[in-house]
């Protein structure tokens, strides 16, 4: 049946903002192997420019993964998980992430689109802080594994069948 095609532009909101702490950097800086001291640090966050410890460029992920869990479950846009693989994710900074931000999440869907027999989901994910100001926007692209593999797996098993 495919992807809702009307859910182009549709929003999901994080239902409470999110607290940066100390803590949640460390975490996720260990989790990633990334010893970084601007990551756990906060005399060399503070050397460095920086107001408290920053987190990784990839920390934002955490809070994107909300608004994305939103869609994936949502039975109108016709989204099959099982068919999912990540296609892309990239990160647009006005500044860091740092311990102390306070954000608000916005996931929208920007693009669906079709390309060799599967579906491409588009989500930006726009994070600004309780006050308003804009610290950056998440993109991630799903693809949706399509028909063309079903016919694929049809034909080779009844190419199989055949030959016997």
């Amino acid at each position: 049946m495919g992807i809702n095609r009307e859910y182009l532009g549709r929003e999901y909101r994080s239902p409470q903002p999110y607290e940066v702490t100390r803590g949640k950097i460390r975490e996720f800086a260990d989790a990633i192997g990334d010893p970084n001291p601007v990551y756990s640090d906060t005399a060399t966050a503070h050397a460095a420019g920086y107001g408290d410890v920053i987190a990784p460029p990839t920390f934002p992920v955490i809070m994107g993964m909300e608004g994305m869990s939103q869609a994936v479950v949502d039975p109108e846009l016709r989204l099959d998980f099982s068919r999912v693989v990540h296609g892309d994710q990239s990160f647009d900074y006005n500044r860091p992430l740092q311990a102390g931000d306070v954000v608000e999440t916005v996931t929208r869907i920007t693009k669906i689109s079709s390309l060799g027999g599967n579906e491409l989901l588009t989500l930006e994910s726009e994070m600004r802080t309780v006050e308003g100001e804009h610290v950056l926007t998440a993109v991630n692209m799903l693809v949706v594994r399509g028909a063309a593999d079903e016919g694929a797996e049809a034909g080779s098993a009844e190419g199989q069948g055949s030959s016997a």
